[in-house]
Formats: structure tokens, sequence, C-alpha cells
């Protein structure tokens, strides 16, 4: 474990002593858990969307494999 010092201003100190309490935990444990839970958040994030960028796009096609018009992909009505 590495020691950090952070400087808060009183009511916000305040405030984190109460939550960390409510939690039954110290400050030191409730906020390395709370960027505990941000980082990994984040690394899900990263892993998604790298995910979602390697899928190659789908060609549009109808069946009689045609490419459709301009008209027939923005036609409204057909969503009806």
């Amino acid at each position: 474990m590495k020691n950090v010092t952070i400087t808060l201003p009183e009511d916000l100190a305040r405030w984190v002593r109460v939550r960390a309490a409510e939690e039954e935990r110290s400050v030191s444990k409730w906020i390395a858990e709370l960027l505990d839970g941000m980082r990994r958040q984040e690394d899900e994030y990263d892993v998604a969307m790298k995910q979602f960028l390697a899928i190659e796009p789908r060609k549009r096609e109808w069946g009689d494999g045609r490419k459709p018009t301009r008209e027939e992909l923005h036609d409204r009505a057909g969503l009806r």
C-alpha cells in the first residue's frame, strides 16, 4: 500500500467521514474502494469500445442482392 495525502475543504472532509462511517469503513478504505470502482468502470468501457470498433460494418443489401436506394433506407413509413 502507498500512502497519499490529499487536502479537502472542511465540509467535504466532514461529508467523507460521515459516508465512510455509514458504511463502517475508514475514510482511506472508502476512498480506495470508490476509486477502484471508477477505474473498473473505465476499464470496462475501454474494453467495450474496443470490441465495438473491431466489428466490421455490415453491408446493406435487399433480398434480391441489390443495394437499397436512399429513399428505401430513409423510408419512415416502412418503420410503422
